[in-house]
């Protein structure tokens, strides 16, 4: 039996691809962007939705609060209705004269007894809640109406009797009929206006219960009213009877509904209490949030849009750079031309340019360099063929000349022969010599010189001794000095002085002069040796002052500007001037 086991190797490197593929630099911007959109999206719809929720909740309490001051205000203007109708029956002429008889112990007859009752009914057709009133005199016995002889301690609790002395005059609210609970009882002393406001008696009013409703409420609340003795008058839900349980709170729960409670109380004594759903509180607030989440998801989209617009115009100039660099990696190192409006990624762009144009520069001078240094070796390669041998023959070459007395031709072999090897010598660092070196090159090549020109030429060499350890490229000065010995003595017998001197100019800058006194050159000739100089299209005197120009530009690049500068008068000489760096230049 064999298994075989099986890993998803090759699914998590095709998800891995598939993440690199996904994580650029404008998803990345975009992410970001969509994060931080998200986020302030969703503060600012839960600021604004508790804002408005908190604006439309209290706008409700406030509505809610006004209208329990209207009711409140309705109340206390109903029990003045009461107030000022009773009063009116307790001022009346016919009251106050029966009751004024009757405190001074006068009998009435029931003629005048019958007249109360029209004073009676005109209140009660002009009252719109009182049901009856009834009239007692001061001893409690009832006046009126005639029909009932009942004693008032019989009709109601005593205190209320004491509370109305206490009250003189104003009216005293009882509460509900203990003989008929669809009625409320209310009271007032009648006082006596002529005998210095003395208790004549009392007068008891019935009321109709539903004369203290409130309609105006909304569909779902329920109101109370409690009389000053805290007891419910009126209740539009008939389990609601007792408010000793909503004086001390602001929500309560009713058939698991919570109801916020709202309370104001009268002048009169009377309080209104408004029970309110919660839910009826916040009921536009559904509607809003959905407006607000519909908005949220446009406003997302639109952002979206945006935010994958501005990231690709981002991104786009650095792609192409990138695209532009991945060229470097095949050896083609291109300029990236597109213009851009962000001034770092044109900055960016700007500087990649700058460094492919110098790279290209360097890649193009070290091919000439390695071109010059190719040519040259090559150039050696053909004069030396076999070093050792020409050496071994010059080196025999002086002794026998020593040996036949011919000292002059010998010194002049010993020079040819210390003139090859500095050309022809192989060293790992053969292209930078010492000053002392080259300098010691161009005395070997006067020596030579002169045996052939003999008092035709003198020449001066300057070279201070803390200048003698500066590199410069190997034959540097010695195409100067030979230029300078065949065009300063050609068609001239006088004698040709050649000056090499080495000075300062600064304290990194070096002066190398060759300087002849010669036949020299006129402007027009000065001018074509210039420019031939700067081309290389010419031979002789420019080509070689060409070549250690280009040699200069090659080994010291930026650091020698022009390099080299000649100055020319007829008859009066030519001198060639090259400035070098002290510290060397490139090896």
């Amino acid at each position: 039996m064999s298994f075989t086991y099986s890993f998803p190797l090759g699914r998590d490197i095709a998800m891995l691809s598939y993440l690199k593929k996904w994580n650029t630099l404008r998803n990345q911007i975009l992410v970001v962007f969509l994060f931080v959109m998200v986020i302030v999206l969703s503060l600012v719809s839960m600021i604004t939705l508790k804002q408005v929720s908190l604006l439309i909740r209290n706008n409700a309490e406030n509505q809610i609060k006004q209208t329990a001051i209207e009711a409140s205000g309705r109340i206390d203007s109903l029990f003045e209705q009461l107030n000022t109708a009773t009063k009116f029956v307790m001022t009346n002429q016919e009251v106050q004269r029966l009751f004024e008889r009757i405190h001074g112990g006068e009998k009435v007859t029931f003629p005048e007894l019958q007249r109360l009752k029209s004073v009676v009914n005109n209140i009660q057709a002009n009252s719109e809640g009182i049901y009856s009133v009834e009239l007692y005199t001061e001893d409690l016995k009832q006046v009126f109406p005639l029909d009932s002889s009942m004693k008032m301690f019989q009709r109601l609790n005593v205190k209320w009797i004491y509370e109305a002395d206490r009250a003189k005059g104003r009216l005293v609210w009882i509460g509900e009929d203990p003989r008929n609970p669809q009625f409320y009882l209310a009271i007032r002393r009648i006082t006596l206006m002529e005998r210095h406001f003395a208790n004549g008696g009392y007068l008891l009013v019935r009321i109709y219960k539903p004369y203290f409703a409130i309609t105006e409420v909304n569909t779902g609340q329920y109101v109370l009213v409690s009389d000053p003795e805290g007891k419910v008058i009126f209740s539009n839900n008939s389990s609601l009877t007792d408010v000793s349980s909503l004086n001390q709170r602001s929500a309560t729960v009713i058939n698991q509904t919570e109801y916020m409670v709202t309370k104001q109380s009268s002048n009169k004594g009377f309080t209104v209490f408004i029970l309110t759903p919660v839910s009826a509180l916040t009921k536009g607030v559904n509607s809003i949030r959905f407006g607000i989440i519909f908005a949220g998801i446009i406003g997302m989209l639109v952002y979206f849009l945006c935010s994958l617009l501005l990231s690709t115009i981002i991104t786009r100039p650095i792609v192409q750079l990138t695209k532009t660099m991945r060229l470097a990696n095949e050896r083609l190192l291109t300029v990236d031309p597109k213009m851009v409006t962000v001034n770092e990624i044109r900055e960016l762009n700007s500087t990649y340019n700058q460094l492919v144009r110098e790279t290209n520069h360097l890649i193009k001078m070290v091919y000439q360099k390695e071109i010059v240094r190719s040519q040259s070796e090559l150039k050696a390669l053909q004069a030396q063929i076999n070093p050792h041998f020409l050496y071994n023959t010059l080196e025999s070459l002086r002794w026998s000349l020593e040996e036949k007395g011919e000292e002059e031709l010998a010194d002049v072999v010993v020079s040819m022969s210390e003139l090859f090897r500095y050309t022809i010598s192989r060293n790992v660092n053969d292209d930078w010599v010492t000053l002392k070196e080259e300098f010691r090159h161009i005395e070997n090549y006067m020596d030579i010189i002169k045996f052939r020109f003999g008092d035709r030429i003198k020449w001066h060499l300057s070279l201070p001794e803390e200048w003698e350890n500066v590199k410069i490229p190997k034959l540097l000065i010695q195409p100067l000095v030979e230029n300078a010995v065949v065009h300063g003595s050609e068609n001239r017998s006088a004698p040709c002085t050649i000056i090499v001197a080495v000075k300062p100019v600064s304290d990194r800058h070096l002066e190398i002069m060759v300087e002849d006194d010669g036949v020299g050159m006129d402007e027009e000739r000065l001018e074509a040796v210039k420019q031939a100089m700067h081309t290389g299209e010419a031979k002789g005197k420019g080509m070689a002052l060409y070549n250690v120009k280009k040699r200069l530009q090659l080994y010291y690049k930026k650091e020698t500007s022009d390099g080299i500068t000649i100055d020319s008068h007829k008859n009066k000489g030519t001198k060639v001037t090259i400035r070098i760096p002290v510290n060397g230049g490139e090896k």
